[in-house]
């Protein structure tokens, strides 16, 4: 993240860590396993955000996890998710799946589908504090409600049917057709990050195309302007 225009520090898709392994095509935005950068290890409490493509028939085998707020949002397809907790779920397209990790869980995720890949989009996020009861929690968000608005759907407190992350984030889906916008404004001391699922924005006349990203600081206003139909998270972070 070196090109900086308007306290906006761009963050480019192909820019990111890459890494193919046959049944997983997998982009880094941050550090990430075998990718690491030392300007690049997170943002805030933002540690980890993955952009994946599960092969159909595969996925991740059982691994655990500790300390962690896991989000996981799926674009296209239907990811399979099994835990130590005892949940067995799928995640959708208009779905969000927070798993907190606390003093340790275990779990799987798979594509069951013969012929069609998952997109999808895992997210980690440092929690306020370690050795936290693990716990799980998934929505859906209908396409009304994200439609040309900042539907919020993850917050320390539930807010607006939200599921909960336990940090002080807000995170926000929107869909954004061509020529709307929508407008954002941050509190004193606080960052966003903005990752665009797909489309093209203009943040404050910055533009960011699919699957790039951005890191905000020492704005008070964001204009999120589509240059054409798009998809984009943003995280409004202390």
């Amino acid at each position: 993240m070196v090109k900086v225009v308007n306290n906006i520090r761009v963050r480019k898709a192909k820019e990111r860590g890459h890494a193919d392994h046959g049944w997983l095509d997998t982009y880094h935005t941050f550090s990430f396993a075998d990718y690491y950068d030392p300007s690049c290890m997170g943002f805030r409490s933002l540690r980890v955000i993955n952009e994946d493509r599960v092969a159909p028939g595969r996925g991740f085998d059982t691994h655990p996890h500790r300390d962690m707020e896991i989000i996981t949002i799926v674009l296209e397809g239907a990811l399979a998710h099994k835990d130590s907790m005892g949940t067995a779920s799928v995640i959708r397209p208009g779905e969000i799946q927070r798993m907190s990790a606390g003093t340790g869980v275990k779990h799987s995720e798979f594509n069951h589908s013969a012929k069609e890949p998952v997109h999808l989009y895992q997210i980690w996020i440092l929690p306020l504090k370690n050795g936290s009861t693990p716990s799980y929690e998934q929505k859906s968000f209908s396409a009304k409600e994200t439609k040309n608005n900042l539907r919020l759907v993850a917050s320390p407190d539930a807010k607006e049917g939200s599921v909960v992350v336990h940090q002080d984030v807000a995170l926000y889906d929107c869909e954004l057709d061509k020529g709307k916008e929508v407008f954002h404004t941050l509190k004193k001391g606080r960052g966003a990050w903005v990752q665009i699922k797909s489309g093209q924005i203009k943040i404050n006349d910055v533009l960011l195309k699919e699957s790039d990203g951005a890191a905000i600081e020492n704005e008070v206003s964001l204009r999120f302007q589509a240059q054409q139909d798009s998809d984009f998270l943003l995280f409004d972070l202390a």
